[in-house]
């Protein structure tokens, strides 16, 4: 196990283990925009979407679902009010880490510091990966690139999010999978 897994193993576990759980309805805000980021989530059950609203439309951004860790992780990073709103999009329940408790894993030892490192350069990494995507790809090609990361996406998140996601509008996307 390399020291991205061990740590991410480890922060994984101290999420399972927090002896914050808290269960959301569907439509329920974990936070909103203009609230500070203090947490790490751990989806235990259920699924969340990452979104930010426009003038204009709501544009999600990241999903989270069984097994998934999620923030607005600029917030949380600088500590200033969050852009993005997090809502459960069904019924679900989540293990809450606060980020004292995450400092303190991180700063344990040098293992845990050079994987959590390695951890941050590989969100940094996703994150360019669908910048690119988004910019550079066709709507097909976006979609099968997000269904080569995550193959079960459909059977977690409803169709107008993920399309929402991919910068197309549901027809779109419908249109698109029955081609």
């Amino acid at each position: 196990m390399d020291e991205t897994q061990s740590f991410t193993f480890n922060l994984i576990n101290s999420l399972k283990i927090s002896e914050v759980k808290k269960t959301f309805s569907k439509g329920e805000f974990i936070l909103k925009k203009g609230e500070i980021e203090r947490n790490i989530y751990f989806v235990e059950s259920g699924a969340v979407r990452v979104f930010l609203l426009s003038e204009y439309e709501e544009q999600s951004i990241r999903f989270g679902f069984e097994g998934s860790i999620i923030n607005s992780l600029a917030s949380y990073f600088s500590e200033s009010p969050s852009e993005f709103y997090i809502e459960a999009i069904r019924k679900t329940t989540l293990r809450v880490l606060p980020k004292e408790k995450v400092s303190a894993l991180v700063n344990g030892d040098l293992d845990s510091l050079a994987g959590y490192k390695s951890l941050l350069e590989t969100v940094i990494i996703e994150q360019i990966e669908r910048e690119v995507d988004l910019l550079t790809v066709s709507p097909t090609e976006r979609l099968k690139r997000v269904l080569q990361r995550s193959p079960h996406l459909f059977q977690h998140v409803p169709l107008k999010y993920i399309a929402s996601y991919l910068r197309m509008t549901p027809e779109t996307l419908s249109r698109i999978r029955n081609s």
